[in-house]
C-alpha cells in the first residue's frame, strides 16, 4: 500500500516511516523542506498552510497518515487550514482511508479548538477514515523538564495526573491501524501507566543526573483543572508498552545469536529516540508550550 506520511519531520513521522517501510509499504513523505528520495522513502515538496504541492503529493496514494500539526501557535493555519485542503484534495483523488492524529481530551479540555475541528473535518469528509488520539509523548515530557530545570527550582503540581507515551508505540499502532483499514472511528491511545507530577519529575531528575528542590505548586486555570479531572489520560485498551522509567532508563538490548539483532538499539535507546527540539517542530509534534526562563 502507498501511504503519505504528513508531518513526516516531526517527532511521530520520523518514527513512523522506518515502521511503516519495514512492513512493506510504499511511503511518500511530505516535508516544507526539499529533501532527496532515498532509504525507500519518496520525499515531497508541499506546504499544508498555503496548499502548495498538497495536490501533487495525494496522487495514486491509497491512504493517508495525517500527522502534521501547528501546535497551539500554528493550528489554524495547519490543523484547519492544512486539514481541509488536503481532505479536499485527497477527496479528489478518491484516498481510500485517511488517518487523523489528535490528543486525548480533544473533546473535553479546553484549548483543542482546533484539534477537534481538523478531527470533524475528516470526519465530515465523505472519505473512509480514523482519528487516533494519543497522550502526550515520553520525548514532549522530556524536553518539557529540560526547559523548567533552567530554573533553580522545579514547581511540581502532584494534583496533575500524566500518562506518557513513547513515540515508537504510537507510531506501531498507527502502522495497524492503516494495515487494518479505516474504523471509521475515534480511538484513543495512551501509555502504560498513569504518574503525578512528583513522580514524573523525581525519575526525570534521577536519569539526568539533576538536583533540583521539587517546590509544591497548584497551577490555577481551566486547563490544569482539567487535567486534574482526568481528561488527558484514558484507559483505553491496547495500550504503550514503554514506561517512562523505561524511556528514560533503557534497558539493554537482549542477547541474541544473530549479529544485526545485536548491534540493533533497543526501542528506548538514544539510537532509536527521535530528537525533541520544540523550536523546529511546526508540523509534526504536539508542542506549543513556552519556554520559561529566568526572571
Amino acid at each position: 500500500m502507498r501511504i503519505l506520511v504528513t508531518g513526516a519531520t516531526g517527532t511521530l513521522g520520523r518514527a513512523l516511516l522506518p515502521v511503516l517501510l519495514k512492513a512493506g509499504h510504499r511511503v511518500r513523505a511530505l516535508s516544507r523542506t526539499r529533501h532527496e528520495s532515498r532509504g525507500g522513502v519518496e520525499w515531497m515538496w508541499g506546504d499544508l498552510a498555503s496548499g502548495k504541492g498538497v495536490a501533487e503529493a495525494v496522487r495514486q496514494v491509497e491512504a493517508i497518515a495525517h500527522l502534521a500539526t501547528g501546535g497551539r501557535k500554528g493550528g489554524a493555519q495547519v490543523d484547519l487550514a492544512g486539514t481541509r485542503t488536503l481532505v479536499a484534495a485527497a477527496r479528489a483523488t478518491g484516498v481510500a482511508h485517511v488517518l487523523l492524529t489528535s490528543v486525548v481530551g480533544a473533546d473535553r479540555a479546553p484549548g483543542q479548538r482546533h484539534k477537534l475541528e481538523a478531527e470533524r473535518l475528516v470526519k465530515e469528509s465523505g472519505m473512509a477514515w480514523t482519528v487516533v488520539r494519543a497522550t502526550p509523548f515520553h520525548q514532549r515530557l522530556d524536553g518539557l523538564l529540560r526547559d523548567f530545570s533552567v530554573l533553580p527550582v522545579l514547581p511540581v503540581d502532584r494534583s496533575l495526573p500524566w500518562q506518557p507515551v513513547h513515540v515508537n508505540d504510537v507510531a506501531l499502532r498507527l502502522a495497524a491501524l492503516l494495515a487494518g483499514g479505516p474504523a471509521c472511528a475515534v480511538i484513543e491511545y495512551g501509555g502504560p501507566q498513569v504518574l503525578d507530577t512528583e513522580e514524573l519529575a523525581r525519575i526525570w531528575l534521577e536519569a539526568r543526573h539533576l538536583r533540583r528542590p521539587c517546590l509544591p505548586v497548584r497551577f490555577p486555570g481551566r486547563l490544569a483543572a482539567a487535567q486534574r479531572a482526568g481528561a488527558f489520560t484514558t484507559d483505553a485498551e491496547p495500550s504503550g508498552r514503554i514506561t517512562w522509567h523505561d524511556y528514560l532508563f533503557p534497558p539493554p538490548p537482549a542477547p541474541s545469536d544473530d549479529f544485526a539483532e545485536e548491534h540493533t538499539a533497543s526501542p528506548t535507546s538514544p539510537a532509536n529516540q527521535p530528537e525533541h527540539d520544540p523550536s523546529r517542530h511546526v508540523y509534526g509534534g504536539d508542542e506549543g508550550y513556552q519556554r520559561p526562563t529566568r526572571g
